[in-house]
């Protein structure tokens, strides 16, 4: 999906609202963050309850390679939710202070399972999954990538950078500039 969907829109349009931090200010008590991360755990939420109520149901009613291929989305999407999740919440620690920026920009806090939460099913989901878990399919990618983006922006490749809040801001304002 090289689309831009919502979230990629308020990605953009928030750009201005991270601009206009006060530089001593980290990235994770802006307005983008909050939101980002309210929806992030909303969309665990809900998630959690379609696969454990509705979800159930439904894939009882699904052919034999429908529930096969149900099985596998609906641990892709709960991958995606928990990797989300988790680096939603490493973040607001070190907004709480309860972490340094320097711990949450290691490996080990960083968005992983790529290789999961981004491929693609193999078979024509439109025909096989309800369209209730293809939409969670969808916009967990969605959150998913923004959330990628996200890190990428404030921790790059590498995990040698400048601890603080002013990383953060300094590497916003490489990816924003100043338009």
């Amino acid at each position: 999906h090289g689309g831009w969907g919502t979230g990629d829109r308020m990605l953009h349009n928030d750009a201005e609202n991270v601009r206009s931090l006060p530089p001593p200010r980290s990235f994770t008590g802006s307005a983008l963050f909050i939101r980002t991360f309210d929806e992030g755990m909303a969309l665990v939420e809900e998630t959690a309850r379609y696969l454990d109520g509705p979800g159930r149901d439904e894939a009882r009613g699904l052919s034999r390679k429908g529930a096969i291929l149900y099985a596998g989305e609906s641990m892709r999407v709960t991958t995606r939710m928990m990797q989300a999740a988790s680096w939603l919440l490493v973040q607001r620690a070190v907004h709480d202070g309860d972490m340094e920026p320097d711990q949450a920009s290691s490996g080990r806090y960083r968005l992983g399972s790529k290789e999961i939460c981004l491929g693609a099913a193999t078979e024509n989901t439109d025909e096989l999954l309800p369209a209730a878990l293809r939409d969670l399919l969808a916009r967990s990618e969605s959150l998913y990538r923004r959330i990628a983006r996200l890190d990428e922006v404030l921790f790059g490749h590498g995990h040698d950078m400048v601890p603080g809040a002013h990383l953060h801001w300094n590497r916003l304002e490489q990816v924003f500039g100043s338009e």
